[in-house]
């Protein structure tokens, strides 16, 4: 089966192919960075407009690239939510569409089960039970994997997310959009312990986080300090500990909790090579492995789509043809894959 996936929920709009005999044939990436740059973040209505203009061509291109037509595809995977409605509903309405003109089925995708998959797409995937850590822009959620399609909710932010909380950090000391990227190469000439911040909720019980107290504490460092190169570094460090210090304090204790020996952690923030450094140090100690994508596939991607896609397409799932997305959309209440090998 050949699965075309369409990515569109927020600024990039992704595109791939996916055969399930030959795995990855080609996928195809804008990202509006450029775009936004000139407003300090995304502006949905030309998020949406963008992705209308760029949808199509990247299509095409793709299928280009792997040698294919139109003709060939089994199925169209789109993502539904959540997202930015807009930007979604270009998806929505690109992917309906073509597979009512091709006769083909259509599923709607959840975006963070993309992510959460996509570590399956390497060539040694995790086998669930596993916990699952979602780390991005827009979500910071752990997860208990028990089969696929199958996911329980075991903490989530109350706030910011991570991914969120590294924008806003950068650009309240003057960071360029996108901020995240921007801080962590910061905080490579950081000192350690200039500056040093809390750990937010690591001293409750439960998985939950909160990450939008730690923006004040920056705040009022980079007003006290005397704003130069070395301060900004040496805040920017601080600051990605105490976020990552947090990150795997919780996913240590998901672990201990479900008794899994299996961490996967997935969303742009995956691509963070601290956040990398410091799980494969706490899995090791535990004996217990953690699985990364790719670093091209830790932010919003087609790949993760079209597999995903092609994972409910095969379990026999398909959308009526309505066009329709979920800005806010339930990752655990999704039905599950378990009977569909990976």
């Amino acid at each position: 089966m050949r699965v075309l996936g369409i990515e569109s929920s927020c600024d990039e709009t992704g595109v791939a192919l996916y055969d399930s005999a030959k795995g990855l044939l080609a996928q195809g990436l804008y990202s509006q960075i450029d775009l936004h740059a000139a407003y300090g973040g995304v502006v949905p209505e030309l998020a949406s407009r963008d992705h209308v203009r760029k949808l199509l061509p990247l299509i095409q291109q793709t299928l280009h690239d792997a040698g294919l037509t139109l003709t060939d595809i089994d199925g169209v995977a789109y993502t539904a939510g959540p997202g930015l409605v807009g930007a979604l509903m270009v998806g929505a309405a690109t992917g309906r569409a073509m597979a009512w003109a091709l006769n083909v089925p259509a599923i709607a995708v959840h975006h963070m089960e993309g992510h959460l998959l996509a570590p399956l797409l390497e060539d040694n995937p995790p086998q669930p039970p596993f916990v699952a850590l979602l780390v991005s822009g827009g979500h910071t959620q752990l997860m208990q994997v028990n089969a696929l399609g199958d996911y329980v909710l075991l903490g989530e932010t109350l706030d910011d997310a991570a991914g969120e909380a590294f924008d806003k950090t950068a650009k309240l000391m003057g960071l360029p959009y996108p901020g995240g990227p921007q801080l962590a190469k910061a905080a490579l000439s950081g000192r350690q312990g200039a500056f040093k911040f809390s750990r937010p909720m690591v001293n409750r019980p439960g998985l939950d986080f909160s990450f939008s107290g730690l923006k004040t504490q920056v705040l009022l460092a980079w007003q006290a300090s005397t704003q130069t190169e070395q301060d900004m570094a040496d805040i920017a460090l601080a600051f990605e500990e105490a976020v990552v210090d947090t990150l795997a304090i919780k996913c240590e204790r998901a672990l201990e909790l479900t008794g899994c020996s299996r961490l996967v952690v997935s969303g742009g923030v995956g691509a963070n090579r601290y956040l990398r450094d410091q799980l494969q140090q706490r899995t090791a100690k535990r004996d217990a492995q953690v699985f990364f994508p790719r670093l091209d596939l830790c932010t919003d991607n087609g790949a993760m789509i079209a597999y995903a896609g092609y994972l409910r397409l095969a379990a026999g799932q398909s959308e009526p043809p309505v066009v329709a997305c979920k800005p806010r959309w339930d990752l655990a209440g999704l039905p599950p894959l378990s009977h569909v090998a990976p």
